[in-house]
């Protein structure tokens, strides 16, 4: 099993859609690349991001992207949906260079490579989210979520 970090907005519907997902082993909501040791307050540059294990025999992490690009619009810096704000960047981050350079090329084939706002950078820091941000649709299916429901059952 690997790991990987995408971003894709409000984490609540980005791990909903993300465990549905062929291949993948366990998800968990969580904030990457901040400064803080803590997630109180501003979040300290934090973006919100699902924690993803999966089987590399089963799924790569181009298929990964390819999945992400489906719930994300990748030209929009720092908003997706109605969330705005600097948390809720896209991204794919990674303590494997594999992993990263995988993304870099499957972003660099886009014919509209130039315009995308989606960020590939190694894992600086991790601080998982708290419980009740934990799998928050399947508790609250009524919350807010940028997802359209028909993504987010696509692979169940």
């Amino acid at each position: 099993m690997e790991v990987v970090y995408l971003a894709g907005g409000c984490l609540w519907g980005v791990q909903a859609f993300v465990k549905t997902l062929p291949g993948v082993q366990f998800t968990e909501a969580g904030r990457a690349n901040g400064t803080s040791h803590t997630l109180e307050g501003d979040y300290d540059g934090y973006a919100e991001c699902v924690k993803t294990g999966f089987d590399p025999t089963v799924v790569t992490i181009r298929e990964l992207m390819g999945y992400l690009f489906e719930i994300i619009d990748p030209y929009s810096l720092n908003k997706q949906g109605q969330d705005v704000g600097e948390k809720y960047r896209t991204g794919v981050y990674s303590e494997k260079s594999e992993h990263l350079q995988e993304a870099k090329a499957f972003l660099r084939e886009r014919n509209d490579y130039d315009f995308i706002a989606v960020e590939v950078l190694p894992l600086t820091n991790y601080i998982r989210s708290a419980e009740e941000h934990q799998d928050r649709l399947a508790k609250c299916p009524n919350d807010y979520c940028h997802i359209p429901e028909e993504l987010l059952n696509k692979y169940r």
